[in-house]
């Protein structure tokens, strides 16, 4: 006596199948989502430093040292940065080449910081001239230009040692204007906590372009290749 098999009864190539996709798809949401957090806990960690750095800044600027008007020199080295082009330029495209090429965002940034630092030290002291200061600002628009119209992709350690070789030179610029009667700790936490935010400017405008448009980068890019040939020409 013969028994018919059910219409629907599932094939067993079809349970293998299935089991097989389902765990995969699974699987595929799960690392997803593991991406996210893992993302959004770097944002979290970012925004917590910019939020200690900007902290510090503030306590630097409360007057708290007899004969030194800490908030005026605080003032004045954080607006340095702001108020010139050609620093402002570096600093945000440092930033947003950084976003736009780099899986280590920070790396570039934090050695201009550094960087910036020992040449704003440099700067500041007496007994230490360094030579093509303002053609070397050029050059480094012009480079820093250049890497971002071609969204160049270097190993993290050379795009670091690129742009902190440049900071040397725009720190030294920094610290040689030291106003006359400025402290020299509070002007100096002024320029890094301003470059440090100009930085935060230009990778977050790189994580907005970044799966949006390739030509405005490339264009703001061209632009400040252009600003720097320009200074260069003037400097020589």
């Amino acid at each position: 006596m013969s028994v018919d098999r059910p219409l629907h009864a599932p094939d067993a190539s079809e349970v293998s199948v299935t089991s097989l996709v389902a765990p995969a798809h699974c699987a595929g949401h799960s690392q997803h989502a593991q991406h996210t957090r893992h993302k959004q806990r770097r944002l979290a960690r970012v925004a917590t430093g910019l939020a200690l750095l900007a902290a510090s800044g503030v306590a630097l600027a409360h007057p708290g040292h007899p004969g030194h008007d800490a908030a005026s020199s605080f003032a004045a080295g954080f607006l340095h940065p702001l108020t010139g082009a050609d620093h402002l330029c570096a600093m945000i495209v440092v930033g947003l080449w950084s976003s736009l090429t780099s899986k280590r965002v920070w790396l570039a940034p934090l050695a201009f910081v550094a960087m910036l630092a020992v040449g704003g030290l440099l700067g500041m002291s007496h007994w230490f001239s360094l030579p093509g200061v303002e053609p070397m600002i050029a050059v480094s628009l012009l480079v820093l230009g250049l890497m971002l119209a071609t969204r160049a992709k270097l190993p993290g350690w050379a795009g670091a040692a690129i742009v902190g070789a440049f900071a040397i030179f725009h720190g030294f610029a920094h610290g040689a204007e030291l106003p006359a009667e400025a402290s020299a700790m509070h002007y100096m936490a002024g320029f890094l906590l301003a470059t440090g935010l100009l930085h935060c400017l230009g990778i977050v405008a790189g994580v907005a372009l970044r799966n949006r448009t390739a030509w405005v980068p490339r264009l703001l890019g061209a632009g400040v290749l252009a600003y720097g040939v320009s200074l260069l020409a003037a400097a020589t």
